[in-house]
């Protein structure tokens, strides 16, 4: 596998990316983080749902889609601590993987658009697509690390507030949307770096293969100089012949 070449695992991995960005920009709006179910032993009256979500809180009755209480200023008075720290660690995994997308995008637009073989006085500043497959790999990891740790953790949170009050809350579906896409950057990452991994030249160093130079290059660079080597080399081993009379 070149890294000249746009390969099939490139594209599913900026695939996966966008799908799993757009899973975490769902799990950010919705306001089902976590339910709060309110019984009543009033006939007359219905049971209550709390949805309670990273920026709004909504309260319904069973059987009704229309929010009784509907708080669009819940963000700044959230008391539950998972939620509070899911406001800051979700947009900034999705600010991450959005720019793993973008360098994923630069470096299949450089393997698409780019001469394979480079200007000699510029290949040590170049970056080609391995580098920036290779970075995005990184931020796609990181993003995973960010949003996965607090997703999992308003499992147990929800448990801790079960045995401090009442076993009425649990936690809804923006939970494991936001685990799933977690569960996509961490594919997305793989894909990347195996891509990596297929494409590196084994005897360049870690960062170095950033440009995966021509054969050419070397073999054509070197080539003038090798040829006065041996021409001068033969200019200086011919005998002098001299006939005495």
């Amino acid at each position: 596998m070149g890294c000249r070449d746009v390969h099939a695992a490139t594209v599913l991995a900026f695939l996966s990316g966008t799908a799993s960005v757009a899973g975490l920009l769902a799990a950010v709006l919705l306001p089902n983080w976590r339910q709060m179910r309110l019984y009543t032993f009033n006939k007359n009256e219905r049971n209550v749902t709390v949805y309670t979500g990273l920026w709004i809180k909504c309260a319904r009755f069973d059987g009704s889609r229309d929010c009784v209480i509907y708080d669009p200023q819940w963000y700044t008075a959230v008391d539950q601590l998972d939620l509070r720290v899911l406001q800051f660690a979700l947009p900034l995994s999705m600010f991450t993987a959005v720019s793993a997308l973008f360098l994923c995008l630069i470096g299949m637009c450089n393997t698409a658009f780019v001469s394979s073989v480079p200007n000699i006085k510029l290949a040590k500043c170049l970056v080609n697509s391995a580098g920036c497959h290779l970075v995005a790999g990184l931020l796609f990891l990181l993003a995973c690390a960010i949003c996965l740790t607090p997703s999992i953790w308003v499992i147990f949170y929800n448990n801790y507030l079960n045995r401090k009050y009442e076993p009425v809350f649990s936690f809804d579906i923006s939970v494991f949307i936001a685990i799933a896409s977690a569960g996509g950057l961490f594919f997305t990452s793989v894909l990347l770096f195996l891509w990596y991994c297929a494409c590196k030249s084994l005897p360049s160093p870690f960062w170095q293969p950033l440009y995966s130079h021509a054969p050419s290059m070397h073999s054509y660079a070197s080539q003038p100089y090798s040829a006065r080597s041996r021409l001068s080399a033969i200019e200086i081993d011919i005998p002098v012949v001299t006939h005495a009379s």
